[in-house]
């Protein structure tokens, strides 16, 4: 139970349908004990996230409390550091973009919740998200949501046989607006809940505020693909590829008045890259190789195969062909060229509705490699 319309709504359905359920709420982000950890803290950032937290505690026991079930609270702050935040940091330091929730759902909701959720006598734990789980020749499969805006299977590639099948998601095969008229319709108080946005740890903060106070800026020089100083930047480690906002270059003399876009870091140098155009040569790629992939059926498919791939969340599917090396990482070439590939995210292996697996890009095959290479040389 978090707090919010779509667990809300699943804890209704469930229990509409008689099954024997409880509530369980966790809490996987502490501001003290963050501000302790905090290399940098200057001792004035609002508790947003704590406040939001207690708000979102106080909605989900009034939601058990009008269901009839029982409700419990755990607070799994310690096992989300460990296990995400640091991981989170590590990235970035690195110049990379990790994308937390994926590893907040291998990691947190469904291992730490789970095990928590069981020790409470639970057989099987039910969550809002918007995907499906179906079992075929004795396999579990990861279905998309049939809401295809609310779609989340993107974030639950990491998950495997054992935690499918103990899942439940009851809300997957309805789309979000059927979701909150059964909200209204039973009296939920979150029925008109606004929903959650962005990195949860992060709140209503700026991004770079909060970085910054575990990732000390560190200012640069921000380069044009052809060498030229057009800015200075607060650290690369703020900056993602394709990102357009908080450059804050002017007016560039002999330059087009067009915006300009990152398009590629060199950490050890502290130097940011950028480009005009939306679509600048410098953000595509055809080809990315990745980690170790994971594959929710045990295994990939084969040794090589066509399937569609997401780089990104809410991207459209992109046809591709994955080659698994000896290794179990993957390189995947695309039938067309793709924007803003970006090491540290996750690529993500569809075949129609059924979700495949994934992987976290490790490189690309776009051309602002060879140029940052030339400038090192």
């Amino acid at each position: 139970m978090s707090g919010g319309v779509d667990s809300s709504v699943a804890a209704l359905l469930l229990r509409q349908q008689g099954e024997e359920i409880a509530g369980l709420f966790m809490q996987n982000w502490d501001d003290d004990e963050a501000h302790a950890r905090a290399s940098v803290a200057d001792g004035s950032t609002p508790r947003a996230t704590e406040c939001r937290a207690e708000d979102d505690r106080r909605d989900a026991l009034g939601i058990c409390g009008r269901l009839g079930i029982p409700f419990h609270s755990r607070n799994f702050a310690r096992e989300y550091w460990a296990t995400v935040f640091e991981h989170f940091l590590a990235e970035y330091r690195a110049g990379r973009t990790p994308n937390p929730d994926v590893l907040c759902n291998r990691e947190i909701k469904f291992k730490t919740f789970l095990d928590e959720a069981r020790a409470l006598g639970a057989e099987r734990i039910a969550t809002g998200h918007y995907a499906q789980v179906a079992q075929r020749e004795g396999r579990w499969r990861l279905l998309r949501g049939a809401d295809a805006d609310k779609d989340q299977s993107y974030f639950l590639h990491q998950l495997g046989q054992e935690q499918l099948a103990a899942t439940l998601f009851p809300i997957g095969h309805l789309p979000k607006t059927e979701v909150r008229r059964l909200a209204a319709e039973a009296g939920l108080p979150t029925a008109g809940k606004k929903d959650s946005t962005g990195i949860c740890f992060i709140g209503e903060r700026d991004f770079r505020e909060f970085l910054s106070r575990y990732i000390p800026a560190k200012p640069g020089e921000i380069r044009s693909v052809d060498g030229a100083r057009v800015g200075e930047h607060a650290g690369v480690f703020y900056y993602t590829l394709g990102q357009r906002e908080g450059l804050n270059i002017g007016g560039v003399k002999g330059r087009p008045a067009a915006p300009w876009f990152v398009v590629g870091k060199d950490v050890d140098k502290n130097l940011l890259v950028v480009d005009q155009g939306t679509d600048s040569e410098w953000l595509m790629s055809r080809r990315l190789d990745s980690e170790g992939a994971h594959w929710i059926a045990g295994a990939p498919p084969a040794g090589s195969f066509e399937c569609s791939a997401k780089t990104r969340y809410r991207q459209p599917d992109e046809r591709c062909r994955v080659t698994i090396k000896d290794d179990g990482c993957a390189r995947v070439d695309f039938e067309s060229a793709q924007r803003a590939v970006t090491p540290g995210q996750s690529v993500v292996f569809y075949r129609d509705e059924e979700c495949l697996g994934g992987a976290v890009i490790l490189e690309t095959d776009a051309r602002i490699g060879e140029r940052l290479s030339q400038w090192a040389a």
